[in-house]
């Protein structure tokens, strides 16, 4: 195997479009705290440190939950093709690579930015590998509610990491419950799109648990959730009339997938809607930083 095939396939082994998602939220978080926080101070030895572990941390938490589940990626006719279960990656290297790259994203904020960034990241990590991959992916259809907890973490990874901020204040923790929020419409979505696979791995979703119908109805809700919680950020923080349109615009065409799913139970519309969540929530956040910078 050539280096770059090696590269290329460490790289697939992290889920880059994941972890992509979550830096940026993160990093975004970083930009409103500075503005949020009098006198604060923002240099680019900061940004860069903080974009390295939020990074370390988030890609570690997908190459260790790609180690734990590899048995059941390779049952799965969309995971079947993954590094580890082909066969291109040993399970052992994966794994210490994994644990190298988890232990660095704690390491350095606890060394160069403060505790609570650390402890942000450490918690992220436990709850995506420990509660969700090890305890309950394969015992019960909360796990991604229970699990979702460390989708959170990045923002207030980085909105801790701006020296003189309140790590948990109120913007910050609603930003982080806004990504926690849209994790069940995302997955549950890509779950009954994918219940065949679910069902042959024995992997207890939403959809495998209690039937499409029940599903699509809980999607329509924590739709609705999401797309009212995105809008009540005014309750937070002074906010253009931009954002709030952008939120509204979004949460609308996420809601109107999820009224089509609810009514048809497509896996065609599922797909769709899977595939819609992830630009919403990139939108959001871009939109959000925009407008509280300027």
């Amino acid at each position: 195997m050539t280096l770059r095939n090696t590269v290329g396939n460490y790289w697939r082994l992290t889920k880059p479009r994941i972890w992509g998602l979550l830096v940026f939220t993160g990093m975004v978080a970083m930009l409103v705290a500075y503005k949020e926080t009098p006198g604060a101070s923002l240099g680019p030895s900061l940004i860069v440190i903080c974009l390295a572990s939020l990074t370390l941390g988030s890609a570690s938490a997908d190459v260790l939950t790609n180690y734990h589940d590899r048995d059941i990626d390779g049952m799965m006719k969309r995971t079947m093709k993954r590094p580890i279960p082909s066969g291109q990656i040993a399970p052992s290297r994966a794994l210490g690579f994994g644990l190298v790259m988890a232990a660095l994203s704690v390491l350095i904020p606890l060394t160069l930015i403060n505790v609570y960034s650390a402890g942000f990241m450490l918690i992220g990590l436990v709850d995506n590998v420990v509660v969700y991959s090890l305890l309950l992916k394969r015992r019960s259809w909360l796990n991604i509610i229970l699990g979702g907890v460390s989708g959170g973490m990045p923002v207030l990874v980085g909105y801790a990491a701006v020296p003189n901020s309140d790590p948990l204040a109120p913007i910050a923790l609603y930003m982080s419950a806004l990504v926690m929020a849209w994790i069940p419409t995302h997955i549950w979505s890509l779950a009954i799109f994918s219940k065949a696979d679910y069902e042959a791995a024995r992997i207890p979703m939403l959809p495998v648990v209690f039937g499409d119908r029940v599903a699509a109805a809980c999607i329509a809700l924590t739709s609705a959730l999401l797309a009212v919680f995105s809008i009540s950020i005014f309750l937070f923080t002074p906010i253009s009339v931009f954002y709030e349109a952008t939120a509204v615009a979004g949460g609308a065409a996420v809601l109107a997938y999820s009224a089509r799913l609810a009514m048809t139970r497509s896996k065609e519309t599922a797909w769709t809607l899977f595939k819609l969540t992830s630009p919403y929530l990139t939108i959001i956040f871009l939109v959000l930083g925009i407008t509280i910078w300027l």
